[in-house]
């Protein structure tokens, strides 16, 4: 696998994170850290998403941070440049597949269905975005399209939460889970990283329990 992949199995659980202001960056990253999930996917929504990795970067260079909700090509060299070490999009556009490929920047699309999966394995990937997870089926339907497809691996997204997350990181093809319960807006604004931290903690107790570490 690749090593970017490699260290996303490793985390586990990986913090989907959306930012309105650029100076929340820097504290959310030391309180992801300190937490002992050194991880963010800061999502693309917001005009502050590429500053915010662009400081995660830069402060925590020990941080692995990527970029979520990529829709265009720009936003893919917009992202990389900024320190974003992986690529995340809601959907599977083949485009921006196929020009991260061709870059060598590693990018996870969110696959829902049979088609979507055999693009991704058309374009060479290893892992897809299994989203949105709960909606689409969750754990039974991602077992039913991991059988045919036997060299892909999941990374889903979308409903996950500390109620079902165990059950998704138990099974041996899904390589991390993303969420966003321990980097809450309301928490984020309410400047309660301390809280953050605690979550965080929780993350990698559960990925370790899951796991049988």
């Amino acid at each position: 696998m690749n090593p970017v992949l490699e260290q996303i199995q490793k985390i586990g659980i990986i913090p989907v994170v959306v930012l309105d202001d650029a100076k929340d960056a820097e504290p959310l990253a030391k309180a992801l850290c300190e937490g002992g999930l050194p991880c963010a996917e800061v999502t693309f929504r917001t005009e502050a998403a590429e500053e915010c990795i662009r400081i995660m970067s830069e402060k925590f260079p020990e941080m692995f941070v990527g970029a979520g909700t990529v829709l265009t090509t720009e936003q893919v060299d917009r992202a990389v440049a900024a320190g974003a070490k992986f690529i995340v999009s809601p959907g599977l556009n083949p485009r921006i597949v196929k020009y991260c490929v061709e870059k060598g920047i590693v990018i996870t699309p969110g696959c829902a269905n049979a088609s979507d999966m055999e693009q991704a394995l058309e374009n060479g990937l290893e892992v897809v975005k299994f989203f949105p997870a709960e909606p689409a089926g969750g754990l039974n339907m991602i077992k039913a399209l991991a059988a045919p497809y036997v060299g892909l691996k999941f990374m889903p997204t979308g409903g996950i939460s500390p109620k079902n997350v165990r059950d998704y990181l138990a099974y041996n093809r899904i390589i991390a889970c993303g969420g966003s319960w321990m980097v809450k807006n309301e928490l984020v604004k309410a400047g309660d990283f301390a809280a953050i931290t605690e979550l965080a903690k929780e993350c990698v107790q559960i990925v370790k329990e899951s796991r049988g570490e």
